[in-house]
């Protein structure tokens, strides 16, 4: 059965997450806007998902102005899937034992 990713029970970091799975890669401004983050605050967000193999950062210059790109790696992808599968397990789980209680 598929487990709770610890990363992911932050809601600002699964907000992250969800939106970059839609991508291939997200402008950093993008996702900043997208999650209603500050600069820094979406940052350190990236730092940790990255430092857990969840996002993977690229960084470069369009008309000699940096940009910063954000992808979700294959490793990442499959964390959302599974916590996704956990949630939904435990919602499942939930509504049998709601309606099994309920029935008695």
């Amino acid at each position: 059965m598929a487990e709770l990713d610890q990363l992911l029970l932050d809601p600002t970091r699964l907000a992250i997450v969800s939106l970059l799975a839609a991508a291939e890669w997200a402008d950093f401004g993008f996702v900043r806007d997208s999650v209603k983050l500050s600069d820094s605050a979406l940052s350190k967000q990236i730092t940790t998902l990255s430092k857990n193999n969840h996002v993977e950062v690229r960084k470069g210059y369009v008309n000699n102005r940096p940009r910063t790109w954000i992808s979700l790696t294959d490793s990442g992808r499959n964390a959302l899937a599974d916590h996704i599968a956990a949630l939904q397990a435990i919602a499942e789980n939930a509504r049998t034992e709601g309606a099994r209680h309920s029935g008695s």
